[in-house]
């Protein structure tokens, strides 16, 4: 039996916070207008570790941050193609959720320009969206949509 490795996990939640970071910093960039280097730096320099009436948010993988923002902007048009293709018809990308619409944004990045595995970037994706809509049905159809988009942009992982 292999005993835990606290740097493994530590790194593992830094990335997952890098994640939960990047949607937020997605939807932020869609709703207010901000550029990619403005809502980095805002991030960077006062979200991570930032503390909120009384709650420590997490520390972000900063490198992880920075690839996920900027391959989901560089290659928004290609990763909105996928989430299209994997939406039902009546409801494009354009009527979803903002918050969804970031969520797919990253999660499409990472899928079609990192080495992540799918099934890693799914479950990563899919506690993102509970971490936004705990009592609701999001996290099942955030689970159905990346599976869609995962199949198409790694079809050698299936």
């Amino acid at each position: 039996m292999t005993k835990p490795d606290p740097k493994k996990d530590q790194k593992k939640q830094m990335k997952s916070a890098a994640r939960l970071y990047a949607v937020q910093a997605l939807f932020q960039m869609e709703s207010s207008g901000q550029t990619v280097e403005g809502i980095q730096r805002e991030f960077e320099n006062h979200r991570f570790g930032a503390t909120y009436d009384g709650d420590e948010m997490a520390e972000g993988d900063v490198t992880h941050f920075r690839a996920l923002l900027n391959h989901a902007v560089n290659r928004q048009a290609r990763v909105d193609q996928m989430t299209d293709r994997a939406l039902v018809e009546k409801w494009p990308i354009a009527r979803i959720d903002p918050v969804l619409r970031a969520l797919f944004r990253a999660a499409g990045a990472e899928m079609l320009e990192l080495p992540t595995p799918p099934k890693v970037v799914i479950t990563e994706f899919v506690d993102v969206a509970k971490a936004f809509f705990p009592e609701g049905k999001e996290s099942k159809f955030v689970n159905a949509v990346l599976d869609h988009m995962a199949r198409e942009a790694k079809p050698e992982a299936f």
